[in-house]
């Protein structure tokens, strides 16, 4: 079935479930491309907007919004290359955009199709690797993307043990 006749599908079954379910399959959820609200400025993630209760980062002024930046580790750059490799790993993730030390992927919702916009910026001599997360529509997301950061940080922690630990 294709996608223009399940997004007429959903318009004729209103807003019930099945009507829910047709736009969910028809992609009607998954958002705008985010353009230049994503990227890198003055050597920095692009900030989150701070009416919306739907993103963290690493830049963040806000308590709401601040995530702490993930640990690169003795090796900032092979931590990075494990970070892409995680991601692209990732059900739901795909990588969107790369140049040395940035990363740009798209996580997309099994059900509902909903998309989230995730970068990574390496700051190698700090040893950190900086991180934004933002839902592409509505104005909360109810924790998800902290949560998944916090997911990525600790399989990205794991790999490095591991890594670690077979020197």
């Amino acid at each position: 079935m294709s996608r223009r006749l399940l997004a007429r599908a959903a318009a004729l079954l209103g807003t019930g479930l099945l009507g829910l379910l047709a736009a969910a399959c028809a992609g009607a959820f998954s958002g705008s491309p985010p353009g230049e609200a994503i990227g890198v400025a003055d050597g920095r993630l692009k900030p989150v907007r701070s009416q919306y209760w739907n993103a963290v980062s690493s830049f963040a002024d806000t308590d709401y919004h601040r995530i702490a930046p993930l640990d690169a580790g003795a090796d900032p750059r092979a931590s990075f290359a494990e970070l892409r490799r995680l991601v692209a790993d990732w059900p739901g993730a795909r990588i969107a955009g790369e140049t040395p030390g940035y990363l740009h992927a798209e996580f997309r919702t099994p059900l509902m199709r909903f998309v989230d916009d995730v970068e990574f910026l390496l700051d190698a001599p700090a040893g950190v690797i900086h991180v934004r997360s933002a839902s592409r529509l509505g104005r909360r997301d109810f924790g998800a993307n902290r949560k998944r950061v916090e997911a990525i940080r600790a399989q990205l922690t794991s790999s490095q043990t591991s890594a670690g630990e077979s020197k």
